[in-house]
This record gives structure tokens, sequence and C-alpha cells, in this order.
């Protein structure tokens, strides 16, 4: 009954903060920086991608933001803010571009479907649209050269797996997602933000740091205790901050409001080692 219960509770956060982001939207839309939406071509396709830019007289890096399995949100599009708020350039493309109703992108899709069509991409695909971002963010004038790539749960993975396709990345940070089953071609150093309490991703970490240490690469992953998978959303949500606030005498309030807590201190933990990591590239 507690753990019906305990799976219940992380599912409506996850839906609550997956797709009603009203929250993050107000955020987006007092950002003082400039964002704007281009169309990166590649073949037959063509990726909508959201770019914001720092207030910086300096060229500097870029930072490729790979959404979550609920495609571009306005939460995505906040992270790539925050970045360009601390210095970066950062570019954050819809998977989905092209492929949602009437050929449009994640915002075209109606509840759940968008996580079922993000399930059925093509690999290649992914790799070509993130390879065709790649090259545009070389391009910016603005930028240094350097490019980072980082993504969320299902972009999380897929953070891990571009570095296996990317020969010219700065870095990889790779926020609960799983690692590829050849990390051979890895050539980018690779950092790991996990949750505590995310036994699904967790499970794949002693396999992926086998693996990467008998390739000679750097993978250096950190796990945030009592935190759940998401917490870098979680962790600055209202509901979050609500939860983390609230008082219960049950196990069940209790363990809510503890995972609350841990959410707020591992996204501001995470946030803080990925800011220095970037410094360091």
């Amino acid at each position: 009954m507690k753990r019906t219960f305990a799976i219940t509770i992380a599912l409506l956060l996850c839906l609550s903060t997956g797709f009603a982001q009203d929250w993050a939207k107000q955020k987006l839309e007092k950002s003082p920086r400039h964002g704007e939406w281009v169309q990166i071509k590649h073949d037959n396709r063509t990726v909508q991608a959201f770019v914001v830019y720092p207030e910086t007289k300096q060229k500097v890096p870029v930072v490729i933001v790979i959404h979550e399995i609920f495609g571009m949100t306005d939460w995505v599009q906040t992270v790539a803010d925050q970045l360009a708020a601390s210095g970066y350039i950062a570019i954050a493309p819809d998977l989905l571009s092209g492929m949602g109703p009437n050929g449009g992108r994640s915002d075209s899709f109606q509840g759940g479907a968008v996580r079922e069509a993000i399930g059925k991409l093509d690999p290649n695909q992914i790799t070509a649209d993130l390879n065709a971002v790649a090259d545009y963010a070389k391009k910016i004038p603005a930028a240094n050269g350097k490019i980072a790539v980082s993504g969320f749960c299902w972009g999380g993975g897929q953070s891990f797996r571009f570095a296996t396709n990317r020969k010219d990345l700065s870095a990889a940070f790779v926020f609960y997602g799983p690692g590829p089953t050849d990390v051979t071609p890895v050539t980018a150093p690779v950092y790991g933000f996990y949750a505590g309490e995310d036994a699904r991703i967790g499970a794949t970490i002693p396999d992926t740091q086998a693996a990467m240490k008998t390739a000679g690469k750097k993978y250096d992953p950190v796990t945030y205790a009592g935190a759940g998978h998401g917490f870098m959303r979680a962790g600055e949500d209202p509901a979050n901050d609500a939860a983390a606030q609230a008082a219960g005498t049950d196990p069940d309030s209790q363990k809510k409001h503890d995972m609350a807590v841990a959410n707020k201190k591992a996204r501001t933990e995470g946030w803080e080692r990925w800011l220095t990591l970037l410094k360091s590239m």
C-alpha cells in the first residue's frame, strides 16, 4: 500500500511538472535575455531549436540541452535561459520537430501522446538532428567553438549516446539517464547526476562505470541522496516547495516531505556542480 501511494505521488508530480508548467512559462516571460526560435535544416528535415544568449561581450561556449520524454516544455526553455544567465549560449532542440499532428512539434501533441512519439523516434534521426544542432552551434558568431551536451531523463540517455557519436564535444552532462551499451567511441568526459531514490537508473550506474573504466574514459557520476528522478525540474517546482513545507505525521506524508526537501537540495547542488564543470571545460 505504501509503495502504491509513493508511486502514485511520483506519477502525479511527474505529470504536473511535465505538462502543467505555468510557473516555468511565467519565469521565462520575465527573463531579460534574448531567446529566439531558429530553424536548423539538414537532409529532408527542419529542426526547431530554442536559443538563448548571455549578456556578455566575450565569445562563450554553447551548451546543447536535450529535453525530457515530455518533449520541449517551458521548463526546458527555462534551463536554457538559466544557462545563458550564467554566461553560456544555450540551444535546446525540439527533437519532435515535424513529427507532430500537421507537421507540428512537441506542443502539437495532446496529453501522453508526446511520450509515445518520443519513444518511437529513430535513433539515427536523433543523432542526425543533434549533429545538425552542434554544427549550427559551432557557426554561431558569438560562440567560441566549444560545445557541451546535456540532457534530462530521456534526454540524459541521449546526451550520453551523443557523446559516442560526436568527437568534438568538450563535455557531456547526463542527468538521470542511462549509459549506452558501447562506450568505446566516447571522447569527451562524461559527468553524471543521479537520484538516490531512482532504482531504475541507479541500477545501471555500476555497469556504466565498469564499461567506462575498461575503455579508459572519464566518467564521474554523483548520486544525490533522497532525491527522486527528475529532481532538477521537481526541485524548483512550486508544488515541490509546498510539499517540502507541509507537515505530516504519517509515514507516507513524511516520505513525500523528505523527498521534496531532497529534490530542492539536489537541484541546488546539481546546478552548482554543473556550472563549476562548465567553467573547467
